[in-house]
């Protein structure tokens, strides 16, 4: 028996996204092909076995994925699933949205045209005195604030919008884990006047691994990221990276040549980002709204989610590929002889084996969930060096 509130496929679409190896892009690909999370739970030791592995993958129960929702209810938040109701729609459009979010707050608040602030943990005192106005400014003027409740700008941009309006807190770890822990009552005020947001799970402590992830939920919520004090190899320029490559508009605030925090915000300027002083700069460039696709393009390969029929256009499920299983085999190999550590495009593998886009697609998924591959955004993909998640 479900969790009250939790339906049958919701439990399943997280036990799906907890399940050793799988990542976002696979998720939404698996879902996509087999019409609903429990099918696609049940091929997966076929698949496993298909790309390499021995044994299937660990999937947790019924009762783990349930007291997980349980846990994030008891906490007073809820938990939102892609492609369902009440999910950020500008974050949906990411090929890696995450399939699972756990919010504390106003879930609503996520879905609000919205600006990212972001910067060095190490920032000056006149860089948090920026990002703190500058948030201010924003947030009066109806844009809820989001940002990664780090030390320095972050805390900065989160506190400047609490006193005009709504922010919304991206974290890289559980719920239950406010991290740094002296940030536990700035993540509280937050829940209360906006949204603390993660795709962790519970108890869930943040390691190095899991910013970048968090990064791009950061861009993914928001129409801008506005950076301040970033240094030269800082995470707030992956996050200005995974903003252009959303299509999300880019701002930085100017320093001075001197101070390398400054640096890498002074070279996105240069790199064509817009020069940000004051609110109005930011609000002179921002888009109204962002184009959010219709929601059955979320899982484009094949069933629809809802009904388990097959879509229009739909790729061809396992073993109706032209290939025979020999020929699938030899594909298999072939494949995992042009990937590397580098990232590798789809299309690339197509062009130079001479196997079908359908069998090659189809062989990558089987050797993600083999622990082999992992399936990135754009369409790439690279040899697995660690467990995903």
């Amino acid at each position: 028996m479900t969790h009250e509130g939790a339906p049958a496929e919701a439990i399943d679409r997280l036990r799906l996204a907890r399940t050793e190896g799988i990542g976002p892009v696979a998720w939404r690909r698996l879902i996509g092909r087999y019409g609903s999370a429990a099918s696609a739970i049940d091929a997966l030791p076929g698949l496993a076995r298909a790309g390499g592995r021995s044994g299937a993958p660990r999937v947790p129960s019924r009762g783990t994925a349930e007291a997980e929702v349980a846990g994030v209810e008891k906490l007073g938040g809820r938990v939102l699933f892609l492609g369902e109701p009440g999910y950020p729609p500008l974050l949906a459009l990411l090929a890696d949205a995450p399939p699972v979010l756990a919010v504390l707050g106003e879930a609503s608040a996520l879905s609000k045209r919205a600006v990212a602030i972001v910067g060095g943990r190490n920032a000056s005192a006149n860089g948090q005195r920026i990002a703190e106005e500058l948030a201010g400014e924003l947030a009066e003027a109806g844009l809820p604030i989001v940002s990664g409740m780090a030390r320095g700008v972050d805390a900065a941009a989160h506190k400047g919008a609490l006193e005009t309006g709504q922010t919304v807190a991206a974290v890289a770890g559980g719920l239950d884990m406010p991290y740094p822990i002296q940030h536990r009552g700035l993540q509280a005020r937050i829940a209360e006047r906006g949204a603390v947001v993660t795709e962790a799970p519970l108890g869930t402590a943040p390691q190095a691994r899991h910013f970048p992830r968090r990064n791009r939920i950061i861009a993914g919520l928001a129409l801008g990221v506005v950076v301040i004090e970033a240094a030269l190899r800082s995470g707030s320029l992956i996050t200005a990276r995974l903003a252009l490559e959303s299509g999300r508009e880019l701002y930085a605030v100017p320093g001075s040549p001197l101070d390398p925090r400054t640096r890498g915000s002074n070279d996105l300027i240069r790199q064509g980002a817009h020069l940000v002083e004051t609110g109005a700069d930011v609000l002179e460039h921002l888009p109204a709204t962002a184009a959010v696709g219709e929601a059955a393009s979320l899982f484009p390969p094949a069933r629809s989610p809802k009904t388990g029929s097959p879509a229009p256009s739909a790729a061809p499920e396992q073993g109706e590929d032209a290939e025979k299983p020999g020929e699938m085999s030899a594909a298999r190999a072939q494949i995992l002889e042009l990937l590397d550590s580098s990232p590798t495009t789809v299309d690339d593998l197509v062009r130079r084996c001479q196997f079908s886009a359908a069998a090659v697609n189809a062989v990558l998924l089987e050797l993600e969930v083999a622990g082999r591959v992992e399936l990135l955004p754009g369409d790439r993909v690279i040899v697995r060096s660690g467990t995903w998640g």
